[in-house]
């Protein structure tokens, strides 16, 4: 699962990739339980075992990919 983080005043995105096993509701939850306080970090801990925190002030959007059942490949008709 990707989660990309907007950071307010940057043009850039940071991009966190979570593991394949990451419950997709716990990793919403906490983005919203952080988001909710302003001072705190959102910590999230990539692919790799790193962990990357983010000032929730200085956070403008954060994107998470959807269920990997959603995702289409090619072309189709809804």
């Amino acid at each position: 699962m990707d989660v990309r983080i907007g950071i307010v005043q940057s043009m850039k995105e940071l991009d966190v990739e979570l593991p394949d096993d990451a419950d997709r509701a716990q990793v919403l939850a906490d983005i919203e339980a952080a988001l909710a306080e302003d001072g705190r970090i959102l910590w999230l801990t990539d692919r790799k075992g790193r962990q990357v925190g983010v000032p929730v002030g200085k956070v403008a959007y954060v994107e998470v990919d959807p269920p990997s059942t959603d995702r289409r490949v090619g072309f189709g008709v809804s």
